[in-house]
């Protein structure tokens, strides 16, 4: 290791983190779970030994190979590493580091470029479903220049566009676990939901809060913090995903009314720190959340109406539209969302 280890760091939606080939990683998961914390800086609050920028959301892995499934390109799997714990988990998804895999396949020839845009099909190691990447390419070189604009990210990029199917029950096994639109724990009606991201969803009111506070405010409130992991740890158990103690899973989602022309208004924790946005395909599941009638979500939200639904979810740094697609009995089938990347090293990093 004291080489260095060939990786790509890379912005994707409103995620960062390194993006690694798996033949560059150590085969052994102990060693490999090692060489991250160090690549980060981990554990420590500041990470200041590291790559990674003192959040969650700036700690992320995705460790990528060409895929040996019929019709898929490339399987990817994400990883969280830990802050301030000596920790590196793949107990989620993400969607936001998902954006940036379609481009760095192509920059890694795994993916044949085709010119103008070129899809990318990607198996997500950690929930077992396909996404569909769809990567700017012009003349067969990735574009990470372009007028695509997310909240939460600065300036405009080149967008990318990532859809998914057949997400249901993705850790959980189904996409209500419980098989109930509402569950009362602890007192607090909730949504325990999974569509691509398993998240607790209950009215903000019912906590003691309006939902449209800051995060860092949230964050700074002890009786509130104490309460949601109260309702995780026993979520945890009824959505089948064990003790999660020590899980980055389930996501705990406040919702408000819309407060800015959208669909429903969110504040999420990651499961411990307030998101600043909110992750894709914990939106996807927030918007799912807002489709089924029962739910804490549903009388909140404005849905609108049809087969194809586009759900603007607010969070604290602007939106994210999630267009759901359903069938003919309302059950959303398909979803889609915009994201952008950008690249923004390539080379080696040392362990």
């Amino acid at each position: 290791m004291s080489d260095g280890i060939r990786c790509m760091w890379m912005r994707g939606g409103t995620s960062k983190g390194g993006y690694f080939l798996v033949d560059d990683l150590p085969t052994d998961l102990a060693e490999r779970d090692a060489a991250l914390l160090r690549a980060m800086g981990s554990p420590d609050v500041r990470q200041i030994d590291g790559m990674g920028g003192a959040d969650p959301l700036t700690s992320k892995v995705a460790i990528v190979r060409k895929s040996t499934r019929s019709g898929v390109d490339v399987d990817y799997l994400f990883l969280q590493v830990f802050v301030d714990q000596p920790i590196v988990t793949d107990a989620q998804n993400c969607g936001n580091i998902l954006a940036g895999v379609g481009p760095f396949a192509v920059e890694r020839r795994l993916v044949a470029a085709d010119n103008g845009e070129t899809h990318v099909s990607i198996y997500m190691e950690n929930t077992g479903q396909i996404a569909i990447a769809k990567v700017q390419t012009p003349d067969g070189v990735v574009s990470y220049e372009g007028e695509a604009q997310i909240d939460g990210v600065p300036g405009r990029a080149a967008p990318v566009s990532l859809t998914f199917q057949d997400t249901a029950g993705s850790s959980c096994g189904t996409l209500l676990p419980t098989g109930n639109a509402v569950d009362v724990i602890e007192g607090i009606e909730v949504t325990m939901i999974d569509n691509g991201m398993p998240c607790v969803v209950m009215r903000a009111a019912d906590l003691g809060i309006t939902g449209q506070e800051a995060p860092e405010d949230l964050e700074s409130d002890t009786i509130l913090r104490k309460k949601l992991e109260k309702v995780r740890l026993a979520c945890g158990t009824l959505m089948n995903l064990g003790d999660v103690s020590k899980k980055t899973v389930p996501k705990m989602t406040m919702v408000s009314a819309a407060q800015y022309g959208g669909a429903i208004s969110t504040r999420t924790f990651i499961p411990h720190r307030c998101h600043k946005t909110i992750g894709v395909l914990g939106a996807v599941s927030v918007a799912t959340a807002c489709l089924i009638e029962g739910t804490p979500a549903y009388d909140l939200a404005q849905t609108g109406h049809g087969h194809e639904r586009k759900i603007s979810v607010e969070h604290p740094t602007g939106e994210m539209t999630v267009v759901a697609t359903l069938n003919e009995s309302g059950a959303v089938v398909e979803t889609a969302i915009l994201r952008t990347m950008r690249k923004l090293m390539d080379g080696k990093v040392f362990v």
